[in-house]
């Protein structure tokens, strides 16, 4: 008997389905108003009958018809979430009112915000920067703009303080491509092509460039993968293309590599990556193009010249901290010098990737930034290397801190795609966005207006700079690059704070090259680094120089 009333709740809505179908049949025959429950009784009992037969889910199976609402409500979690559950500031992954700012910026409304702050000032993540009694000048933004390129190089970039991170056609739509490089043409900024090469997307408005070279060698890939120099030649001697980039890592996924199955290569991804349809396409986790941090200073020089002297550089999230020394020996011993370094923050993402490497993989931006800034510096090599950063950039104020901490620029993806009007559905992955960004779907991206959407993207950079400067003018400052760590604060405790400058350890230029005792984190780093490997040297051998 227990075994039998068991069974009442499993299968009451399926047997209620069924009743309401054995009735109702003989009623609509008789009554037309009755067909449409008679017509949801019968899909109802389909459904029940295919829940019984398939095998993937057990709660179908033990609760047909009414199982099916448990993976209906998983299906909305993030919808409802976002939309009825979310407080204004949990930031998972972007907070309602960081997307709310975007939206604001993009479409030209008051982003101002009444009643006083959200944010608990007593809480320990809490930062502000220290206004002045005499304020400057709100500065013109115009002048928002550095020189990239060293004495090593050519043609030396003017670059905004503030472009669009690297994100890839086919990642993205063509429309998505479209809108952003018309954006950054508008507004006077680089748009970063990401590792899936220049698609003609990108080329359709002439926005700036900056063309990411990944372990791909997309759009300079000879037939077994490996790096063409005369294809690379012929790319880069556009007069789009202002800088290149070379993607050791990615703050999403580092040392990771990438598959796009065949099934998802189009003939417009094939002919812009230059890979052949219907294989695989695989982004190998490392390059091969080089093997040791001399190797890559090689390559770095080679791709000086094939482009005709422009600026050379490359982006990574920091991993192993004597990998990023070594390469900084390198420098010391070759004298070659890459014109910059783009740090991205394990907080990045513009897509999907494993949940291992997304949470627990790779340097936040910071500590990143802070480490490579350091290095620079101590190896007196940081006047010749401009520094920009990518990692969860939004407001005016992210890139204050940012600048604080040593970035001479900042790239932004996640913002971008808010100005394009991505509501953060966290369907990247699906090729169901529904915004038409993070898409391939001809329909679905066809609702992303390219006019519109540009317009957008170029007033998000504006008022964003804009923000930017009344923040200088009321910490009396004139331009960016005067902001210090002694103006940025962080609250440690409820009754402490510290400034950024106490916080942080600051290298002073030369310091590595000294055989003094301070800063002992970056001098066993320094020491386990070596310009002919990647690999550190032993503790052993560490000793010995130190004896020696």
């Amino acid at each position: 008997m227990k075994l039998k009333w068991s069974l009442l709740p499993r299968y009451s809505v399926f047997g209620l389905c069924i009743l309401g179908l054995i009735v109702g049949l003989p009623l609509a025959l008789m009554t037309a108003w009755m067909w449409p429950f008679t017509l949801l009784m019968a899909f109802l009992v389909a459904v029940g009958i295919n829940d019984l037969q398939q095998a993937d889910y057990a709660v179908r199976r033990n609760y047909p018809v009414i199982g099916n609402m448990r993976y209906l409500f998983k299906a909305l979690r993030p919808e409802m979430r976002q939309y009825l559950f979310e407080s204004d500031t949990d930031q998972l992954p972007f907070s309602h009112k960081q997307r709310e700012l975007v939206y604001a910026r993009g479409r030209q409304r008051n982003s101002s915000q009444p009643f006083g702050t959200l944010l608990d000032v007593y809480s320990d993540s809490y930062e502000f920067i220290g206004h002045s009694m005499q304020t400057s000048d709100v500065p013109d933004t115009k002048g928002f703009r550095l020189t990239i390129g060293n004495a090593q190089c050519a043609q030396p970039y003017s670059s905004s303080l503030f472009n669009i991170s690297a994100m890839s056609f086919g990642s993205l739509s063509a429309n998505a491509i479209r809108a952003l490089n018309k954006g950054a043409m508008l507004g006077g900024f680089a748009h970063d092509t990401g590792e899936g090469s220049i698609s003609p997307y990108h080329r359709e408005f002439g926005g700036d460039l900056i063309w990411e070279l990944g372990s791909g060698y997309f759009g300079c890939r000879n037939e077994k993968g490996g790096f063409d120099a005369e294809k690379f030649s012929r790319q880069a001697a556009n007069a789009q293309v202002k800088m290149i980039e070379i993607k050791l890592s990615q703050g999403a996924k580092p040392g990771h590599g990438g598959v796009l199955p065949a099934s998802k290569i189009s003939e417009e991804i094939a002919e812009t990556r230059g890979i052949p349809m219907g294989e695989d396409c695989i982004s190998p986790a490392s390059h091969s193009a080089f093997c040791t941090p001399l190797e890559l200073l090689e390559f770095i020089n080679q791709l000086r010249e094939l482009s005709g002297g422009k600026p050379v550089g490359f982006k990574m999230c920091l991993g192993q901290p004597w990998e990023f020394m070594a390469i900084v020996k390198a420098m010391c011993e070759t004298g070659i010098v890459p014109d910059f370094i783009v740090v991205d923050g394990s907080e990045g993402g513009t897509g999907a990737a494993p949940t291992e490497f997304a949470d627990h993989l790779g340097t936040p931006l910071r500590e990143g930034l802070l480490f490579v800034h350091n290095s620079l510096v101590g190896a007196g090599l940081r006047d010749e290397v401009r520094i920009g950063v990518s990692g969860k950039i939004i407001s005016a104020f992210d890139i204050a801190c940012v600048l604080a901490l040593g970035a001479d620029w900042v790239n932004a993806a996640r913002g971008y795609m808010f100005a394009l009007g991505c509501i953060q559905s966290l369907s990247c992955h699906t090729n169901k966005c529904p915004t038409g960004i993070a898409t391939q779907d001809d329909l679905r991206q066809k609702s992303l207006v390219v006019e519109d959407k540009a317009d957008q993207v170029r007033h998000f950079h504006h008022n964003t700079l804009d923000a930017l400067a009344e923040i200088l003018s009321a910490a009396g400052l004139s331009t960016p690059w005067q902001i210090t760590p002694d103006h940025l604060v962080h609250r440690v405790s409820e009754n402490e704070v510290r400034l950024f400058s106490h916080l942080h350890p600051f290298l002073t230029p030369g310091a590595l090259l000294s055989d003094a005792d301070d800063y002992p984190f970056y001098r066993r780093v320094w020491a386990m680094a070596q310009a002919e490997s990647f690999q550190p040297r032993s503790l052993a051998e560490v000793s010995g120089a130190k004896r020696e």
